[in-house]
């Protein structure tokens, strides 16, 4: 099997509990993230491990819903969140670091583990594209994160 990652990084003026919060509060992620259509909570309680949800978002012009759970998580410092799609496995990592009394850097990394066969061949010769398209999106969303906890409205 290949493995395609991806890391954005992305300097927050604020420290990391308002940060963590925003990354956390799945109810306003539609508010918050300009790339989230919908956001379904299937697990009651907070973020934790366990929780599950289906996010459906815009992805290379189409549409696409894809149900996710947090595998790991260490308030205020990193969380991992885990999918499985069309035979391939994702797994996304957030880590808070504090960069200053009122900065945090939030590194994000994206792998995805691709399927082997068919599938596998059409994934990996669509990966460059994919790729751009994922650090495209997670760059958006760290800058959606940063103007939302800037404002103060997390």
């Amino acid at each position: 099997m290949t493995t395609s990652t991806v890391v954005v990084e992305r300097l927050i003026q604020a420290p990391p509990g308002p940060v963590w919060e925003a990354l956390t509060d799945l109810s306003g992620w539609e508010d918050t993230l300009t790339g989230v259509e919908r956001i379904e909570v299937l697990t009651p309680g907070g973020f934790d491990v366990g929780t599950r949800w289906r996010e459906t978002r815009r992805m290379l012009g189409k549409e696409a819903t894809e149900e996710m759970w947090v595998t790991a998580s260490e308030p205020p410092e990193r969380y991992v969140v885990e999918a499985e799609s069309h035979g391939s496995h994702y797994v996304s990592e957030l880590r808070l670091l504090t960069a200053g009394p009122e900065a945090t850097t939030v590194r994000m990394t994206f792998s995805a583990r691709l399927p082997t066969g068919a599938k596998g061949a059409l994934a990996r010769l669509l990966a460059p594209v994919a790729a751009r398209a994922v650090r495209k999106g997670m760059s958006q969303d760290l800058a959606d994160v940063a103007a939302a906890v800037e404002a103060g409205r997390h």
